[in-house]
């Protein structure tokens, strides 16, 4: 089984997206390398924005194994995050 996935699609110009940046940062300084965080500019890459459906940005995506398991839309706070990841870790 893999680690979890968590992908940030983000745009520069979007003001919520410079707000989820810090807590995807602290998120990782909590859980190291439990989960692999990518982050996705979706002016740079539309092509896997629009394999996503993604219409809102900041969108995160937690994967598990290839699979989707949870679409966010929107700015999400560290503690939601961490409890939504956390099972998901082998």
């Amino acid at each position: 089984m893999s680690k979890p996935v968590l992908l940030d699609f983000f745009a520069d110009w979007c003001g919520p997206c410079k707000r989820q940046g810090p807590i995807l940062e602290d998120l990782k300084q909590k859980m190291g390398d439990k989960v692999e965080i990518r982050k996705i500019d979706v002016d740079q890459n539309m092509e896997l924005a629009n394999k996503y459906g993604i219409r809102v940005v900041p969108t995160l995506i937690i994967e598990k194994d290839g699979k989707v398991i949870r679409t966010l839309e929107g700015v999400t706070s560290e503690e939601s995050l961490e409890s939504m990841i956390t099972p998901l870790v082998d």
